[in-house]
């Protein structure tokens, strides 16, 4: 997976959120290798460091060519935010495409800073 590249906070005194959106997430069925679609949401207060977002959005391509379920997508994007940030707070949610009549929003958090 691309690194995740922050920078320091401009405001870190204040809690603000920030919120990004990336309108064409893809990976792959792990049980049919079909491609799945959706948008990736992360909000974030954030602590010392913000994610710098050419390399968010290369991270995020970099689930491409991964099989994994929206579950796992989601809960792991989290993971390595967290890891990168240690914001005071952080929220993941995945919306993803219909397949077979069904569409699936899968929300994640996080808020050990507090």
């Amino acid at each position: 997976m691309p690194e995740l590249k922050t920078f320091d906070n401009p405001h870190p005194r204040r809690d603000y959120v920030i919120k990004h959106v990336a309108t064409e997430f893809t990976s792959l069925c792990p049980k049919s290798g079909q491609p799945d679609f959706g948008a990736i949401e992360v909000e974030y207060v954030p602590d010392a460091l913000c994610v710098e977002l050419k390399s968010l959005k290369f991270y995020l391509q970099g689930y491409r060519n991964e099989g994994v379920f929206y579950e796992d997508a989601v809960n792991r994007i989290l993971d390595d935010l967290v890891s990168a940030l240690s914001p005071r707070w952080i929220k993941v949610t995945g919306k993803f495409t219909p397949r077979g009549g069904l569409h699936s929003i899968v929300t994640a958090e996080d808020n050990s800073a507090k």
